[in-house]
């Protein structure tokens, strides 16, 4: 079976794949009006290459794709007109929210309005207690009144959302098959999120409700281009979706569960990432992945660190998702004058059209990469193996269009550029790493992404660190890792008990019920029950605090959560009671797919098809020769100093003077910088 990953980026949408013992790799600029279009069109590159006169959606595929559709929805508030039903009384807590502001000391400041308008938001009396028994019994005929003015407005998908439905989900599936009547798609809280807290509960169901119609859409397109998938067993076959938990997840659930979706392409870089990282030896990664239009960085303290409080756009949204940072700096990131006479970077993007200036597609404001062009660190004849043409002169007089606003010289305005862009994605780095209590300077920088390699080295000396380690086809680690992925299945439940007087048994039982859906779902997925791995967690606080520390579980639970707590706040209150607030489980169906094979290490001397020839390339101020050096002809042992541009299909690396690389047994660049 040929099975390709897919990930969608705002510049380029990235394919690597794998058919028997052969893989491969393609790019493609993205097609931001319809992302679709750049899949499918990739798609038949792909099988034009491997299967001559195989059409799509006639030949059985395996796709995992991770999708940006979710996110843009709400980021650019594109998703469907949305009602949300709640408790009579209860119908603006959407609204008012926490206290918590964003700009606390913005006199200006005003809220945007919510994407459920305060028409659309309905009350039906009927009410659960904090105990999980009926105080007042659902109201079917003040229910019914609701559906029909919900008919009658404009609504195309429904959120319900009733007082502790975690505890007896009855109310709400009453109301859900209700409203199912009208023939619209419903998001009940007690599918998406069984969990107390109800804002963002009711946050995180109304997020799915808003943009699940429009992801329900595209997949619908795509599975119709690609087909059904008529592989054996259905476990990859056909279409999947990359989740922002690390895992894939069919199709259809993402049409379902869309929220699930809202950072799958960077998660699909981190599972790559960290795979790749283990298998080289490097266990604490900080994860670099600069693309055309953000970077997203994470840290890896010896596994993927997830997080259950994320929002976009000011919507919280609470399930499980690897903690990535994203900031908006990128390889297609603008270069302005700004309105203080300053330079300013990002994090408008010129995207994938019109893009940069060099791309040659009538993009005329300077960015990221006609900087890095100017200065020699990208080789023309190169980009995209020779398969894109760069419009050199177009980005020298972009260059020296800005410059002169500024009053700069040329080579010094675009060194400017990248100084600004790379002090925004060291922030970023501080953000995940100084801010949590990490020292960077003791972790490797993985660096990937289209654009990862012309930043790395700076970006590595600006933190300390003192290694970078930059894997083979860099520009398409997200969609490798959406292959390397496992199917995962996440669950909870709100059990709010002190944890000494929640017995073993009781503890059992309660994940022993997570774990029977988790079995049945993974199996509806094609997942054989030998390949099924149940990982458990409590959610865990001292009594009296806000949040919740996730903590594995094992013996011990208080000691467990004690030490969690010291680590990451400084200190532990050995005598303040410890409750357990949730139980969570994460199943997963393991992947059969492989890393890489080590190879055998030769000679340290590069090999004469290696070197390329040289260019001038400016770092600190100077113009120097660079030696240009062709990737897929090093190999395992190989060691060079730079300066030096290596040059590959998906990505270019800028080795900068006096730092020493050497070639891993993976194929892995390992820079030291001096």
């Amino acid at each position: 079976m040929l099975t390709i990953g897919v990930d969608t980026g705002g510049t380029f949408t990235d394919f690597t794949f794998v058919h028997g013992p052969d893989t491969g790799t393609y790019k493609t600029l993205s097609t931001p009006g319809n992302p679709a279009e750049a899949v499918l069109a990739g798609l038949r590159h792909i099988l034009a290459q491997r299967l001559p006169g195989a059409r799509l959606g006639e030949t059985d595929l395996a796709v995992v794709h991770g999708s940006t559709v979710a996110t843009n929805a709400i980021l650019e508030r594109k998703g469907v007109p949305t009602a949300l039903v709640t408790n009579e009384g209860f119908t603006d807590v959407i609204e008012i929210g926490r206290q918590n502001r964003a700009a606390l000391y913005d006199l200006h400041y005003r809220r945007r309005p919510h994407i459920v308008p305060a028409e659309l938001r309905f009350g039906v009396p009927g009410r659960v207690t904090a105990e999980g028994e009926t105080l007042i019994p659902f109201d079917e005929a003040a229910a019914r009144r609701v559906v029909e003015r919900i008919q009658s407005s404009n609504a195309r998908s429904v959120a319900v959302c009733f007082l502790f439905s975690f505890l007896d989900p009855a109310h709400e599936r009453r109301m859900g098959a209700m409203l199912r009547e009208l023939g619209l798609p419903v998001s009940l809280s007690s599918e998406i999120l069984a969990e107390f807290r109800e804002f963002e509960r009711t946050s995180t169901t109304v997020v799915n409700a808003y943009v699940s119609p429009i992801m329900t859409r595209y997949l619908t397109d795509l599975q119709r281009g690609i087909g059904s998938g008529n592989g054996p067993g259905g476990h990859g076959a056909g279409l999947r979706i990359m989740q922002s938990n690390g895992g894939s997840i069919s199709a259809d659930t993402a049409m379902r569960e869309s929220v699930r979706t809202i950072l799958s392409g960077p998660a699909g870089g981190a599972v790559g990432a960290l795979a790749l990282g283990r298998a080289a030896g490097f266990d604490k990664l900080i994860t670099f992945d600069m693309g055309g239009t953000s970077t997203d960085v994470s840290l890896m303290d010896g596994g993927l660190p997830l997080t259950m409080e994320s929002s976009i756009s000011g919507y919280p949204v609470k399930v499980p998702m690897i903690d990535i940072h994203t900031v908006g700096a990128g390889g297609g990131s603008i270069a302005s004058r700004d309105p203080g006479g300053s330079l300013a970077v990002g994090p408008e993007s010129a995207g994938a059209d019109p893009g940069p200036i060099c791309y040659g597609r009538g993009g005329e404001r300077v960015t990221v990469t006609d900087a890095n062009l100017y200065l020699g660190r990208i080789v023309p004849e190169r980009f995209l193996g020779g398969g894109m043409a760069l419009d050199a002169d177009g980005a020298r007089r972009g260059i020296e269009r800005l410059a002169g606003e500024l009053s700069l010289p040329p080579a010094e305005l675009a060194e400017g550029v990248l100084a600004v862009a790379n002090a925004n994605m060291e922030r970023a780095i501080r953000v995940i790493s100084v801010e949590k209590g990490f020292d960077p300077r003791e972790f490797t920088l993985l660096s990937f992404g289209g654009a990862g390699g012309l930043h790395c080295a700076d970006l590595a000396r600006l933190l300390g660190m003192p290694e970078v380690l930059v894997p083979v086809d860099p520009g398409i680690l997200s969609a490798t890792g959406m292959l390397m992925a496992d199917v995962v299945k996440d669950y909870s439940r709100t059990v709010m008990r002190p944890v000494a007087e929640f017995t073993d048994g009781e503890m059992d039982a309660a994940f022993a019920e997570l774990e029977g859906d988790g079995q049945s779902e993974l199996a509806a997925e094609g997942v054989p029950p030998e390949r099924v791995v149940h990982e458990r967690f409590l959610d865990m606080r001292y009594h009296g605090q806000s949040f919740e520390i996730v903590v594995p579980f094992g013996p011990d639970m208080a000691e467990r959560f004690q030490a969690l707590h010291e680590q990451r706040y400084g200190y532990r209150n050995a005598d303040k009671p410890v409750e357990a607030v949730n139980v969570r489980l994460r199943s997963r169906g393991i992947a059969d797919t492989k890393t890489p094979e080590p190879g055998t290490v030769g000679e340290e001397a590069i090999a004469a098809q290696a070197r390329l020839g040289t260019q001038q390339a400016v770092f600190d101020g100077a113009a120097v020769d660079a030696a240009i050096l062709d990737r897929a002809a090093l190999a395992p042992g190989n060691r060079f100093t730079g300066p030096a541009v290596v040059t590959e299909y998906t990505s270019t690396i800028v080795v900068p003077p006096g730092a020493e690389v050497r070639v891993d047994p993976w194929s892995n660049l390992v820079m030291k910088l001096g």
